[in-house]
């Protein structure tokens, strides 16, 4: 789960601009989609299925850029996510909390993703979902957005991991507002 902090990129921005985001959508898809013909290249033995945790704890540090700004932020996320249709679909909740404005802006979103496990100890997700943004200092407000998630999960032990999740994200925020971020961290899981 990663939520950016976005300023405003007002439609009709130089071509240049819509160019970027135009190609970094289409290298998370292109990415998404290698990942997920590597995990349905691999057949992973049925028994592994009990190897699932019925809820994993997330919890990180972010990083996000604005498309067409020249400043990047930093901050922290949280996140629970569970899985209510084995291997076909997991939600994650997530809270994220970013310096930037002159404040500190804070973020949450659900996210609904397709599982894939690539093997005993690593696991791949692809996720949409909304995304609720509470803006601080100078742009005050609450916004509404949509954000696209690729979601890498290592396990060298049962219970703990460590995890990275790049991210796009869209905001309606006095205009359309598009970021680029990553979040990496720890991962518990229980049981």
């Amino acid at each position: 789960m990663t939520e950016l902090c976005p300023h405003t990129i007002v439609a009709g921005g130089t071509a240049f601009r819509r160019a970027a985001v135009r190609w970094a959508a289409i290298a998370l898809c292109a990415l998404g989609g290698l990942a997920a013909k590597l995990a349905g290249a691999q057949q992973v033995k049925p028994d592994l299925a009990r190897d699932d945790h019925f809820i994993v704890l997330e919890g990180g540090a972010v990083g996000s850029h604005t498309l067409g700004e020249k400043s990047s932020q930093g901050g922290v996320t949280i996140a629970a996510e569970v899985t209510p249709v084995e291997n076909w679909l997991e939600l994650e909740l997530g809270i994220t909390a970013i310096a930037a404005g002159g404040g500190t802006e804070v973020s949450s979103d659900l996210l609904f993703k397709k599982p894939w496990r690539l093997s005993s100890r690593a696991e791949f997700m692809a996720g949409i979902g909304p995304e609720i943004v509470r803006g601080a200092g100078s742009d005050r407000g609450t916004f509404l957005g949509g954000e696209a998630v690729l979601d890498f999960m290592f396990w060298p032990r049962r219970n703990v991991g460590w995890y990275a999740e790049p991210s796009y994200d869209v905001v309606s925020r006095h205009g359309i507002a598009r970021g680029l971020g990553i979040s990496a961290g720890l991962l518990i899981g229980w049981p």
